[in-house]
């Protein structure tokens, strides 16, 4: 049949071709989820719209498919340095899962890659003075400069004193290495060796326990070692009660689905 004998719709197309754009258009709508994870992963994987509705109640079940675990920053070998490190600051143990486990690497990863790594909201124009601490930082390289060059000086110091990469020391080792840079002990001439240190704490201890919705706090398990109630919608139906824990709910689960 010719395309002058098909169906017409009021528009001229063909309702055959109509016919058939629904099953493409889902076929495109389920493989751009995959696609968007690898490829763009942190908080815009996770807004594009999901054909299943979660339980508002209930963690992320562990098998589920995280879209947040894409790197945007780090390469490889930065990214298991910081794995190991992390792990080191906040490890595993009988109350939970550790750093690593609970996604803060790729949390990491994620706010190198947004405004923060880039300082944006930060004055970043001279003069440059030490100031007091309660002035904040007053250099002039970004946190994402920053973290490559403490990450590039935690493998020499490894290699310098080990004669190994920083992945591949002991626990005891690497908790030396760490050591040495939160209390100076490793001299440095472009960054403070402790300043590093003090911002990768923070930022993992960040990662446990912000919202899972920007990479970290797997399956928040971070929160629920806290009995952190998460962002709940209302408190309406315990308020007036003694104390009740309530399984955690992230932003995500608040997403508008379709």
């Amino acid at each position: 049949m010719s395309d002058q004998n098909k169906p017409q719709d009021p528009n001229g197309h063909s309702k055959e071709r109509g016919l058939k754009n629904p099953s493409r258009r889902r076929f495109l709508i389920h493989t751009g989820y995959a696609i968007g994870g690898a490829v763009v992963g942190g908080v815009i994987g996770n807004l594009l719209p999901s054909m299943r509705r979660r339980s508002l109640t209930a963690p992320t079940a562990p098998n589920e498919n995280h879209f947040n675990e894409a790197l945007m920053f780090f390469n490889q070998e930065q990214f298991g340095i910081v794995s190991a490190a992390v792990e080191r600051i906040y490890p595993a143990d009988e109350n939970g899962p550790g750093a690593k486990e609970l996604g803060v690497p790729f949390y990491i990863d994620h706010q190198l890659a947004s405004d923060w790594g880039f300082n944006a909201r930060d004055y970043m124009e001279y003069p440059f003075y030490v100031g007091e601490k309660v002035q904040g930082y007053q250099g002039r390289l970004k946190r994402r400069e920053i973290f490559s060059i403490g990450l590039r000086e935690m493998q020499n110091y490894s290699n310098s004193k080990y004669n190994k990469n920083f992945t591949e020391l002991t626990g005891e080792q690497q908790d030396e290495v760490l050591k040495a840079f939160q209390t100076d002990a490793v001299k440095l001439t472009t960054i403070s060796a402790s300043g590093f240190f003090a911002m990768l704490r923070s930022s993992t201890l960040e990662g446990v326990y912000s919202d899972p919705l920007y990479g970290g706090n797997k399956n928040m398990g971070g929160w629920i070692m806290r009995n952190y109630p998460g962002n709940q919608m209302s408190y309406a139906q315990v308020i007036e009660k003694d104390f009740t824990k309530i399984p955690p709910s992230s932003l995500k689960d608040h997403l508008t689905h379709s």
